[in-house]
């Protein structure tokens, strides 16, 4: 079998697709949340914000909002929290009495931590402390070389370290695993296949790259239509594409707003949208995760203050969330964020990196899902490194701010243009997803209800076995509790052993007491490939005491198991 064929090779019938939907509570068609146009000014302005509106005192509407969360309807145990917290201790507490009896003993092996020929180290022993004693006991859990085509199955490079991960050296061995680790939700990534016909396609007329910008000679009119589509497809005037998906956030924000300007960002965004908020040179203020009442607390208190100092009010004030947080696994609250930008009247930009292609009936991402205009929300920003199999992002909005970030943003001003393969890849899998390709005009919808149906399965199925998981029902992105820092290689390298790849999570990259893998669900797996990793991972939650909720699992009704069934 091809690689390019796993990805359809198990999709249902829409009939039955629908059915399975309507018993799980997906939704199907229509816009539930459906949400008048909003008279909000332009974001290219840059007038006193609130010149002439009042907030309002009075309290935010009841919003049915998106399901709730697991992490919000569970407690974690006070023992968990402790051994956590006394594990850590104890790693950095040895961590230090390494390196101080290694300085005192073997002082040679620190030479790069000191002073030398009177210029500082490029990096102090405090600073590195973390990475030496604590990821690199660890290390061999990540950055795991791989071969082949990243479906639902990938085939990986077996290594080997003689001094305590160090190094490596590759055995020559390769062993095929279920990808359980790569964003590849839709199962576009594929090396076989109508995308990659068209994408070989692309590459015979056009080459690899222009080898110029877009502002000089690096406009192919392949960009052109696939900037249209892309607006199309998210319900926009104009989109437009950038080469890098980090990029898109980190550079496209310092042109929207600046000094004088306020950014109110969720606590948990990504790296990307913090890099981009500290370039602008604007306010930057926090609001907890996912949490409205606190971010009308930030509002009401920035615009009654109004800027630092002066007092005077804010130029522009931008709210920044994600449609989908990947570690979390969680929606953000759309329609009430929507509400409270009717209210206060600021802009709002949206993160759809994740959610994008996986969201939705129609995948159109967090909009689609909760029925919403895509039009009342002002910048849409979303990837191609997930759903589509591709690379690069989008900016979506109105032709005035798209128009205005082409003569604006660094990464449209003077980043490489996107090559005419990836674009063809774009094309080709988003025409498949709106149902314009003649050929193979069902494949699309297929997809996406296979995605659908896999995310509940494994979900539920994990849930039922007594592990402890993050994020909302119908999430592509799984995150399962570990806890104890002992625990997480721990995982990661029994999966390894029983030929699967999962990507095991921990502080900084999350809270110090919620360290997590994290599954990533695709339309190319199987039934069979799902229930081979429940069962090792069943094995391994036995193994490892992972099954905190293995009391309540006896006690619980059949239903949803025959829902599964």
């Amino acid at each position: 079998m091809g690689k390019g064929q796993r990805a359809t090779q198990a999709f249902k019938s829409t009939e039955f697709v629908e059915q399975v939907r309507d018993e799980d509570g997906l939704v199907v068609g229509g816009n539930p949340f459906k949400l008048a146009p909003s008279n909000s000014g332009s974001l290219l302005q840059d007038e006193g914000h609130q010149a002439g509106k009042k907030a309002s005192p009075a309290a935010p509407e009841e919003s049915s909002g998106p399901e709730k969360a697991l992490s919000e309807l569970e407690a974690v145990p006070s023992l968990i929290l402790v051994t956590t917290y006394l594990s850590f201790l104890m790693l950095i507490v040895f961590a230090h009495m390494r390196d101080f009896f290694g300085k005192l003993f073997y002082p040679a092996n620190y030479v790069q931590l000191r002073v030398q020929n009177g210029l500082a180290p490029m990096v102090s022993d405090f600073e590195s402390l973390w990475t030496r004693r604590l990821y690199g006991r660890i290390r061999d859990c990540f950055n795991r070389p791989i071969t082949g085509v990243a479906g639902g199955h990938v085939s990986l490079l077996d290594r080997v370290s003689t001094d305590f991960n160090k190094t490596f050296e590759f055995t020559g061995r390769v062993r095929n695993v279920l990808n359980l680790a790569s964003y590849n939700y839709l199962g576009f990534a594929q090396s076989e296949g109508p995308c990659a016909d068209k994408v070989e396609a692309a590459l015979l007329e056009h080459g690899l790259t222009q080898g110029s910008t877009r502002a000089e000679a690096g406009r192919s009119l392949l960009l052109t239509e696939t900037e249209d589509m892309v607006a199309r497809f998210v319900g926009c005037e104009a989109a437009l594409i950038v080469s890098m998906g980090y990029a898109t956030n980190a550079l496209n924000i310092p042109a929207l707003v600046g000094r004088g300007c306020l950014i109110i960002s969720d606590e948990l965004n990504h790296s990307s949208l913090v890099s981009g908020a500290r370039l602008s040179g604007a306010t930057i203020r926090v609001f907890k995760h996912n949490y409205t009442p606190d971010l009308e607390k930030v509002l009401r208190r920035s615009i009654s203050q109004g800027q630092p100092r002066t007092h005077r009010p804010w130029k522009k004030i931008l709210v920044v969330v994600e449609g989908l947080y990947s570690m979390e696994g969680e929606f953000c609250r759309l329609p009430e964020i929507l509400e409270l930008r009717r209210r206060y009247g600021f802009y709002l930009f949206v993160d759809e990196a994740h959610s994008i292609g996986a969201l939705g009936p129609r995948g159109r991402g967090i909009c689609d899902h909760f029925g919403v205009d895509p039009r009342e929300v002002d910048v849409l920003m979303g990837t191609f490194t997930k759903s589509f199999g591709a690379a690069g992002g989008y900016i979506a909005g109105s032709k005035a701010l798209i128009d205005y970030l082409r003569l604006h943003s660094h990464s449209a001003v003077y980043a490489e243009a996107m090559s005419v393969p990836v674009l063809a890849q774009v094309s080709s899998s988003m025409r498949m997803i709106m149902g314009e390709d003649r050929e193979h005009a069902l494949e699309g919808q297929q997809r996406l209800d296979q995605l659908a149906i896999n995310t509940r399965y494994f979900a539920r199925r994990l849930a039922d076995m007594g592990f402890m998981t993050m994020g909302h029902p119908g999430s592509p992105v799984i995150p399962l509790l570990l806890f104890s820092p002992a625990k997480i290689p721990a995982f990661s390298r029994e999966c390894l052993k029983r030929n699967i790849a999962v990507v095991v999570v921990s502080y900084p990259a999350t809270p110090i007491i919620t360290g997590r893998v994290r599954f990533c669900i695709s339309a190319s797996h199987t039934r069979e490939d799902l229930d081979y990793a429940l069962e090792q991972i069943s094995e391994i939650g036995d193994l490892l005491l992972l099954k905190f909720h293995k009391n309540q699992v006896a006690s619980a009704s059949g239903d949803d198991s025959k829902k599964i069934q």
